[in-house]
């Protein structure tokens, strides 16, 4: 017999942020005004289906722009990219469409602040991750990164009365707000921005599963490895004490994670589409769990407009 949780709850808010469905139907709106193929510097959001999806319909994903054909058209990832990316593609006389998440500007238009203003940067993020690397390209001789409380320990500037700090958007809440304490610590007259740099969205889902996960016996998080925001959501919920798992859809789940769960919640980074979320919970009816609910922490409403290469094509369409 198929293990059966009784009740499922689905957290909310969940899923596609506003950054995330900007970025998606700027390539979506890209295709039908430009037609196929449309170049994608590097995945447009970190989910393997849209990817998917995306690239049956045209689009080609490239790692850089340089892989672009000279004249052509390319659309710059939800994550952000440096001003030599920029540069380069003005070299090469590519039509660019930047996708970037306005709340990943405001984290460069910061960076570019605080180095005009002749200060060490402490960018708090994951090294490697596309987002941080486009923001430390903002400034690369005044940011310094680092990823943990030891970090700071260890960290020393040249001058500490003039030292900021800023952060990745999709990072673990209160292992952030922990660094920032140890950062005001050790530099008191350290800087920061006016407003957090983690997004709304990444504050609010983890706000909905550390809720959740207080009644859960086991939480199930969609989205892709490489997804930090996802990543950082099944961290949240190991956290609050209940068994986590990521998963890119519903053909990865275990029976053995299964097993005496009477009560599942589910979550889906910001990048994950819902249909994958309706997909896992019609895996659960097919077993039997009928007692499906929202557990609903905050509702959203945030919208942003479309980039403003979309919006002139579109206007001069008729669109």
């Amino acid at each position: 017999m198929a293990n059966a949780p009784e009740k499922l709850f689905l957290a909310a808010p969940r899923g596609y942020c506003a950054g995330v469905d900007r970025a998606v139907q700027t390539v979506e709106r890209a295709l039908e005004l430009y037609g196929p193929p449309v170049y994608v510097r590097k995945e447009i959001v970190h989910n393997k289906l849209v990817v998917e999806q995306l690239a049956e319909r045209g689009a080609i994903f490239v790692d850089q722009e340089t892989e672009v054909p000279e004249g052509q058209t390319v659309v710059f990832s939800a994550h952000g990219v440096a001003p030599s990316v920029h540069a380069n593609a003005e070299k090469r006389g590519l039509q660019t469409i930047d996708a970037t998440c306005p709340l990943v500007t405001k984290v460069h238009v910061e960076a570019k602040k605080f180095a005009g203003d002749g200060y060490t940067i402490v960018l708090i993020g994951h090294a490697g991750h596309e987002e941080v690397e486009g923001t430390m390209g903002e400034a690369p001789d005044h940011i310094v990164l680092i990823e943990t409380e030891d970090d700071v320990d260890r960290l020393e500037v040249e001058d500490p009365t003039r030292i900021a700090y800023i952060s990745q958007t999709t990072l673990s809440v209160d292992e952030t707000n922990a660094i920032i304490t140890r950062l005001r610590e050790k530099f008191p007259q350290i800087v920061g921005p006016r407003t957090d740099d983690i997004c709304y969205a990444t504050t609010n889902r983890q706000a909905a599963v550390r809720q959740m996960a207080d009644e859960c016996d086991l939480v199930l998080v969609i989205g892709s490895k490489n997804s930090s925001n996802s990543n950082r959501l099944v961290e949240v919920a190991r956290a609050h004490g209940a068994e986590s798992h990521l998963i890119d859809n519903e053909a990865q789940v275990r029976e053995e994670w299964l097993e005496g769960k009477r009560v599942v919640g589910i979550s889906s980074g910001a990048s994950a589409p819902e249909e994958l979320v309706q997909r896992l919970v019609e895996f659960f009816r097919a077993r039997g769990t009928d007692d499906v609910s929202e557990f609903e922490v905050v509702q959203e409403d945030v919208r942003f407009m479309l980039p403003k290469e979309i919006r002139k094509a579109l206007a001069a369409a008729g669109a």
